[in-house]
């Protein structure tokens, strides 16, 4: 329920109570995997052969390494890190890499010509650690460079706490003109304080209510489940409502030239986003081996204006569509309503319980809002540092245009 319709009631209210307390406690979808740390030319370089780690000065500590050493991801090395994946972080987990290894990183249009990039803890001929990375294209304040997502960082389990961690960290950071972190665990997060990283602070998380269970929470009685279900049914019936498309919208099975032209027309719009041209959406949305989305495109006459893409899933609170990535021209407003009333819409088709969409841009936020999302807690958290261009000593305070979605990284999986 949004908090504008949670103002409008009397404090005496038993709604408005509800309400304004579901706007705090709703938890994130997704909790972060365990050391999910989220992450070429070389800045302030490290040997490209490797990085032989004896000890590492940081703001008040030496950090012994012993004699391991990091270097690039060798083709030969993944058989042992499939073995290490498996010991670290269980079967299921080393199951799920694997099916999506060969996409996430071979098929990567952004993979440099050297091959994936991951980089590698070795002990003689033995790996004891590695963290794997997301390459993209990213613009900020117009300008492109290379950069790369932090995905999966993990170090065997005899030799953790040892700063090997950090040492990986320290030389992806290096090697890249721009190193991006989203929806840190805990050790990730403390890593990132320690090295000192700025702390852009989490995306934030909004949500729409479709129906009745919407605001149930799994912790609460059915009793007081059922009782919130009938006291906010006629806000939710009012949000919920049915509104009609301003402009044309299609489902589409393929990103085709012409979004990659809608890009290098609204790219000059956004202080902060990664490349969205058409290569990347095919590879990112259309391609993946595990999970399968929904795509619509925007469209006014002939010219193209936008698209969203989203997913349907269950959770232990009902089910959930899940507006995953989207663009369109910030100053297109009824544009962005029209693409979120189809996602309304669809979501009511597979009798999805509410939307929920992480969006840091402010101008999209407010135009959700309008559309009757209200923020909740948000658990993903957001990092970033530019490497390849100075920026301003503020840079970092000021994200009210910076894109970032679910859709980036692989937080969605």
């Amino acid at each position: 329920m949004p908090q504008a319709a949670a103002r409008l009631l009397p404090e005496w209210c038993p709604a408005s109570a509800i309400l304004r307390a579901h706007a705090a406690a709703e938890p994130s979808p997704d909790e972060p995997s365990p050391d999910d740390a989220r992450t070429t030319p070389c800045y302030d370089r490290i040997d490209a052969k490797g990085w032989s780690a004896g000890s590492i000065d940081t703001p008040g500590r030496t950090v012994t390494r012993s004699m391991a050493t990091v270097n690039a991801y060798l083709p030969e090395d993944e058989r042992a890190i499939t073995a290490m994946y498996r010991r670290v972080l269980g079967n299921a987990a080393a199951e799920g890499n694997r099916l999506r290894w060969d996409w996430q990183h071979r098929r990567n249009p952004n993979c440099p010509p050297e091959g994936p990039q991951i980089w590698i803890a070795r002990e003689g001929p033995t790996i004891i650690g590695q963290y794997a990375t997301m390459p993209v294209r990213l613009v900020v304040n117009g300008q492109e460079m290379d950069a790369s997502w932090g995905m999966d960082v993990m170090v065997a389990p005899e030799r953790q706490r040892q700063g090997l961690g950090e040492a990986l960290f320290r030389t992806w950071d290096q090697h890249v003109g721009a190193s991006l972190g989203l929806g840190q665990s805990d050790s990730s997060y403390r890593l990132f304080q320690n090295v000192r990283w700025p702390n852009v602070g989490p995306v934030p998380c909004l949500v729409k209510p479709l129906t009745r269970r919407a605001l149930r929470r799994a912790s609460w009685p059915m009793p007081v489940n059922r009782l919130v279900s009938a006291v906010t049914l006629p806000f939710v019936r009012i949000i919920a409502r049915v509104r009609p498309l301003a402009a044309e919208v299609t489902a589409i099975r393929r990103f085709d030239d012409e979004f990659t032209g809608l890009w290098d027309r609204l790219a000059s719009k956004f202080a902060f986003i990664v490349r969205r041209d058409a290569p990347y959406l095919n590879w990112k949305f259309i391609e993946p081996p595990h999970v399968r989305y929904s795509v619509a495109a925007l469209r006014r006459g002939s010219e193209l204006q936008g698209y969203a893409v989203y997913r349907h899933v269950w959770e232990p609170r009902g089910r959930v569509t899940l507006l995953v990535d989207f663009l369109v021209d910030p100053e297109n407003e009824p544009g962005m309503l029209t693409l979120l009333r189809w996602v309304d819409r669809e979501a009511r088709e597979a009798n999805s319980d509410k939307i929920r969409v992480f969006s840091l841009h402010e101008g999209f936020r407010r135009i959700m809002k309008r559309s009757g999302y209200f923020q909740v807690k948000s658990t993903m958290g957001f990092t970033t540092k530019i490497n390849a261009i100075e920026v301003p000593h503020d840079f970092y305070q000021h994200t009210e245009r910076w894109h970032v979605t679910l859709g980036d990284s692989d937080q969605d999986r």
